[in-house]
């Protein structure tokens, strides 16, 4: 009977770990052109670093102007695969914004390795940047962590961060442009 509960947790507990954050699918990155600071997004009118306007587009106004692997994560909660992110496993200094709409998220200083897979974050930018909703997909109690403008799914929040917050924003680099501080 151990052995049973061995082997079970040896051979499930890594299926969990690693869909922790989501379905984990492979996706194709997405690239943006990134000049003085501001990220262009040709095709994407809705796309700006400045505008804090809400969005209120339908998911078919989206897939005219997201790259379909974006379109997944973002409007349909999928997830990219663990360690496969671009911004993973970075420490360039910056601002991340949402990939959607360029709504400003997280500053490179609120970034920690947190050996999940994605990128974490142990605060947001401003109160107003993410919004949160419960989650109970795929038999999980979680908080989702959506764009505060478009409403994009970015990832998932923890409360296992670390201080000051204690918090772990652990988003999908698909979901986040990165403007590097030196540009």
């Amino acid at each position: 009977m151990k052995t049973n509960i061995f082997i079970n947790t040896f051979f499930f507990l890594p299926f969990f770990i690693v869909t922790a954050c989501g379905q984990n699918k492979k996706l194709p990155e997405e690239k943006a052109v990134i000049t003085n600071k501001q990220i262009n997004k040709p095709g994407n009118p809705y796309y700006s670093n400045s505008d804090t306007t809400k969005l209120n587009l339908t998911d078919a106004e989206w897939k005219k102007v997201l790259p379909e692997d974006v379109y997944l994560v973002m409007r349909e909660a999928e997830t990219e695969r663990a360690f496969t992110g671009k911004y993973w496993n970075t420490d360039e200094k910056g601002t991340y914004y949402c990939a959607a709409c360029g709504n400003k998220l997280f500053r490179s200083t609120a970034k920690f390795s947190s050996s999940c897979g994605w990128p974490s974050f142990f605060e947001q930018e401003n109160k107003k940047s993410i919004i949160f909703k419960n989650d109970f997909s795929y038999n999980m109690e979680r908080i989702e962590a959506l764009c505060g403008r478009c409403g994009g799914h970015l990832g998932h929040l923890f409360d296992d961060g670390p201080p000051p917050t204690g918090k772990r924003y652990c988003m999908n680099s698909i979901a986040l442009d990165f403007v590097p501080d030196n540009q």
